[in-house]
């Protein structure tokens, strides 16, 4: 393997199995998993309805590719299409968050006839050629060539950069200005779309005050430019408050194109775009996806959406969530290396800073170590990669997050007595 592929850990963790909210590595260690694959294991591991499905499924027929119908995914497209909130809605499956985002851009691109895209300041849109040249983010952009001409936008972190000292209200009409000076230097009616996470996944679950893309919309529709939503994460009610993200700014209506992965396949590889019919149908060449839409992985998403809605984990997201924030929050309280608690439902980001209050990488690579060595994956984020993310199966109990919070407060306790041992001459 590549000497780019990061892992996480001094000694790499080899994951054998999963339970519930809890996985077991290669030594037999038991983990409280609060990062989910990242944010791919939505449900549950080994969710009995969802590893069924897929049995049964592949008893049957395993691979057709897009040339052929097959009834799980025309099921799982219809009840996407219903749940998208885009009117006259159609979708296309891919494999990945990733492939999702580059066939977005490819619509988007194609129907306006342009290669300019608007992309946010510390987003991540993914790996392929296309997506790396409109993220935001420089720990995850390996190379500047782009097929895109990428203007990058002011919004994505509430609480730092020039506009951080603003109320809620100044800081969005702060980014609107900086929206409306960005097109007037462009030739009008020349973008293509805005691509946007409603909140930065790989960022740092950093977001901008509700409202921000609403404010954003009303300034793209006046010259026809695209509203691309990327809800790789923040998709199926993770969130807690809304089941997509883009509903936080629900002034706006549903965005032109709204991109999915991760939790919808519980672990199996399922992306893909739900859209407007006149943008979804705007291609003149012909396209597929031979694993896109495959019986097995759609057999998946149909029992791991049914899941979730029976059980409501959306609301459970909610109630769970806002415990977890508040008991993280207060432990931040009494810690100066937590800088902000911040996040919605089961997707909690910690930024964490050095004894000056400069963002510190060290001190994220630190916490995840100890939490480890405590039984409790994390993952990592931000654009120094200063943040610590939670995020994990939308099942979680009360008393699982309350155990979760405890193994972190210690972690992030070492965390503070080691940099301040440090800072000592």
């Amino acid at each position: 393997m590549p000497d780019w592929l990061a892992l996480y850990y001094r000694d790499p963790l080899e994951l054998t199995h999963g339970e519930g909210r809890h996985v077991w590595d290669a030594d037999g260690n038991r983990y409280l998993d609060f990062f989910g694959g990242i944010l791919t294991t939505m449900t549950a591991h080994a969710l009995p309805e969802v590893t069924k499905a897929v049995s049964e499924q592949a008893g049957r027929i395993i691979h057709s590719s897009t040339l052929y119908l097959n009834r799980p995914m025309v099921d799982l497209a219809e009840r996407i299409a219903a749940l998208s909130g885009i009117p006259d809605a159609r979708v296309f499956f891919t494999t990945s968050g990733t492939e999702a985002n580059d066939a977005a851009l490819l619509l988007a691109t194609a129907y306006r006839r342009s290669n300019q895209i608007l992309a946010m300041r510390n987003s991540y849109h993914g790996r392929s050629f296309s997506t790396v040249g409109i993220t935001g983010n420089s720990s995850w952009s390996p190379t500047t060539l782009s097929p895109l001409q990428t203007l990058y936008l002011h919004g994505g972190i509430r609480t730092r950069g020039p506009f951080a000292e603003l109320s809620d209200a100044e800081f969005i009409a702060a980014c609107v200005a900086d929206l409306e000076d960005m097109l007037a230097q462009v030739q009008h009616g020349s973008v293509a779309a805005l691509i946007a996470e409603p909140v930065q996944g790989v960022g740092g679950f950093t977001a901008p005050p509700d409202g921000l893309f609403a404010a954003f919309r009303d300034v793209l529709q006046q010259q026809g430019i695209l509203w691309i939503s990327d809800e790789v994460q923040t998709g199926w009610g993770r969130t807690g408050e809304h089941f997509w993200g883009w509903q936080a700014h629900g002034a706006a209506g549903p965005p032109d194109l709204l991109t999915f992965a991760k939790g919808i396949g519980n672990g199996m590889s399922i992306g893909g775009v739900v859209g407007r019919a006149e943008v979804m149908n705007s291609l003149d060449a012909n396209s597929i996806s031979t694993f896109g839409g495959s019986p097995v992985t759609m057999a998946a998403g149909l029992a791991n959406l049914t899941y979730l809605l029976e059980h409501d984990l959306q609301g459970n997201a909610r109630r769970v969530g806002g415990l977890l924030i508040e008991r993280l929050r207060a432990v931040a309280a009494g810690l100066p290396v937590v800088r902000e608690v911040r996040g919605r439902g089961l997707m909690i980001g910690l930024e964490l800073t050095d004894i000056d209050g400069a963002p510190s990488a060290h001190a994220a690579g630190l916490a995840l170590e100890y939490a480890r060595e405590n039984g409790l994956l994390i993952g990592k984020g931000g654009r120094e990669g200063h943040s610590l993310r939670v995020a994990p199966p939308l099942s979680l109990s009360v008393a699982e997050a309350e155990e979760g919070a405890a193994l972190l407060e210690d972690a992030l306790r070492r965390v503070q007595a080691d940099m301040e041992k440090e800072r000592r001459p």
